[in-house]
């Protein structure tokens, strides 16, 4: 609770910086502020604290919450260049922390109205983050894209929980777990709906196969950092969401719902994986990358036990170190080169070697190769599933992750080994190089030895 104050606290005063006077500050007292929610919520680990059965505070919450405002530190470091020449950084950043309050809210929700709540306020500073550029049709199209698709979804999800209270009676996710073990695994159909749609609600969100659809063309045209945000805060508080409610409620009657989830995650996993392979667009290529990605995660909500658990937040981080050196580089090039397609990063690695090696861990880190951190998230997810027995699904998934060394390196020989005739140098400040390199250092580090992450998580 502590955690969600202080990054409402400090929502208000970012927004209230410029009728104040203290624009020119924000971004210390915001990465303060951040830091201080930080310590407030590693402060409640091992002791779990519930408010008003609405919400409750327990070591899974705090490791996904820890994880997120982690990211969210680094995001707003590595987005000052571009809020320092563009948007208005205050509104922004008041947006985006009470959109993280929603992210926060998502991972530990007792209760379905607060899941409900914590969908919405994570989403709604998105709708307007998403259609910022105001000239520009792709970003204004990806607002109202992004809003039609989670008005649709938001009818869903709440349809779904409807048929859950209406089989049990109450919208406690304690009651519901009560009430699928007393009935055995023998749900009423009504309850047994409800479940389907919370998974298709809670997979719109994910941009899960089939429900992907408003993935690409969003991320193409929000602002790059705001897709940055959506690709990473979003996608973790989306999954630790999902995992909580199916772990808790409906761990009793897998069975049910099983089947229907391992065709999403093989659809989610081939068409992420082949349709990336087609673009010429990076960051429609990063766009399908990170469908694919979804795909390995959801693979966890089969298991529902403390290493997947463990997996789940170890390939979540992973994965968004990763995808934010990804964004961001790509946007440094795109504002400098104005070219979003492949062609934009050709003698990358002549031009500006730091980027071109940055984001070539990166990109190995993604397609799960050593000595990238990627690599054993993977390794230790698909030893996770494989150990229940489902070898089909890890088979599918190593074979994604073949093709997806296609892709990744298309990139990484647009850097290294096609030349360009571009003058324009590229350069970046000391301060950013730095910040990238101590991802990059962590994503090695992590890579070499995994278990300093995973003795902590444990």
């Amino acid at each position: 609770m502590n955690t969600i104050i202080t990054l409402s606290v400090l929502g208000i005063i970012s927004m209230l910086s410029d009728i104040l006077g203290y624009k020119k500050f924000i971004l210390p007292i915001v990465i303060g502020g951040l830091l201080v929610a930080a310590c407030s919520t590693v402060a409640a680990w091992n002791v779990p604290q519930q408010y008003f059965n609405m919400m409750q505070f327990d070591n899974y919450a705090v490791a996904f919450s820890t994880l997120i405002i982690v990211i969210l530190i680094l995001w707003v470091a590595l987005s000052n260049q571009q809020y320092a020449t563009e948007f208005n950084r205050a509104d922004q950043y008041a947006l985006i922390l009470f959109s993280t309050v929603g992210a926060i809210v998502l991972v530990s929700f007792h209760s379905l109205v607060m899941l409900f709540v914590g969908i919405e306020v994570l989403s709604i500073p998105l709708y307007i983050l998403a259609g910022s550029r105001k000239t520009d049709l792709s970003s204004n199209e990806a607002s109202l894209k992004y809003f039609m698709m989670g008005a649709f979804t938001t009818g869903i999800l709440l349809f779904g929980i409807t048929l859950i209270y209406g089989a049990t009676g109450s919208f406690d996710i304690s009651i519901i777990q009560t009430y699928v073990a007393n009935m055995e695994g023998d749900v009423t159909p009504m309850f047994y709906t409800g479940v389907i749609f919370l998974l298709i609600a809670l997979s719109f969100k994910i941009s899960a196969v089939p429900f992907h659809f408003w993935a690409p063309d969003v991320y193409q045209g929000a602002p790059t950092m705001i897709t940055t945000f959506m690709a990473t805060i979003v996608k973790i508080a989306a999954f630790g969401a999902f995992y909580r409610l199916f772990s808790i409620c409906f761990a009793n009657i897998m069975d049910n719902w099983t089947f229907i989830l391992s065709i999403v995650i093989v659809l989610t996993i081939v068409v992420g994986n082949i349709l990336a392979v087609r673009q010429t667009n990076v960051k429609r290529m990063l766009a399908y990358s990170g469908i694919s990605q979804a795909g390995y995660m959801l693979m966890t909500l089969l298991v529902l036990n403390n290493e997947s658990t463990n997996a789940l937040l170890f390939y979540a981080g992973s994965y968004a170190l990763s995808t934010i050196v990804a964004f961001t580089i790509f946007n440094v090039v795109h504002h400098l080169t104005g070219d979003e397609g492949f062609d934009g990063f050709n003698a990358l690695g002549k031009r500006q070697p730091l980027l071109a090696l940055i984001m070539t861990i990166a990109m190995l880190s993604l397609a799960g190769i050593p000595p990238a951190v990627g690599f054993f998230a993977k390794f230790y997810l698909f030893e996770t599933v494989l150990s229940q027995g489902n070898t089909f699904l890890v088979i599918i998934a190593v074979l994604g992750s073949i093709v997806s060394v296609y892709y990744y390196f298309k990139l990484i020989i647009a850097m290294y080994v096609k030349e360009t005739t571009a003058v324009i140098p590229i350069k970046v400040n000391t301060l950013f190089q730095a910040i990238l390199i101590v991802i990059t250092g962590v994503i090695l580090i992590l890579g070499i030895n995994p278990s300093l992450f995973l003795e902590i998580i444990r």
